[in-house]
């Protein structure tokens, strides 16, 4: 039990240093984006999409060890990551819509990035990055 908990708490911190190493990432994107003469919704959108790739990799490779690379696994993994990223898109827009007359806007998107990093990071040990499943799809 011990060595469960001390690798879950091992790929806990993985998980959080790799979201904040991405989050750092894509602020750097939007000043370089920016300087570049891109307009701050186009900054955040090349933020956005550069953030998602770097951070599917790096959570596959380093938290999760997952170093499996065929064709069929990526794409069914990158597939599923793109639901789960729309799932928490739709899930934030309705945070903000019932909570947006009770708490600051910049509160209820920390809070919606909190709760979804914690079942982020359950689906991709469990299914997404789980060395267990070949595939997800077919």
């Amino acid at each position: 039990m011990k060595a469960i908990l001390g690798r879950l708490q091992r790929s806990s911190r993985r998980y959080l240093i790799v979201g904040a190493s991405v989050y750092v990432f894509e602020l750097i994107v939007i000043w370089v984006a920016q300087a570049g003469g891109a307009t701050p919704v186009w900054s955040v959108v090349l933020s956005f999409c550069l953030g998602t790739a770097v951070s599917f990799f790096l959570q596959k490779l380093i938290t999760f060890g997952d170093k499996r690379m065929h064709k069929r696994v990526i794409l069914s993994q990158a597939l599923a990551t793109t639901l789960l990223v729309v799932w928490n898109l739709g899930f934030s827009i309705a945070l903000t819509k019932v909570l947006q007359n009770f708490l600051p806007t910049i509160i209820i998107r920390t809070l919606a990035l909190g709760i979804t990093a914690i079942w982020n990071f359950y689906l991709y040990k469990t299914q997404i990055f789980n060395n267990a499943n070949e595939t997800l799809i077919g």
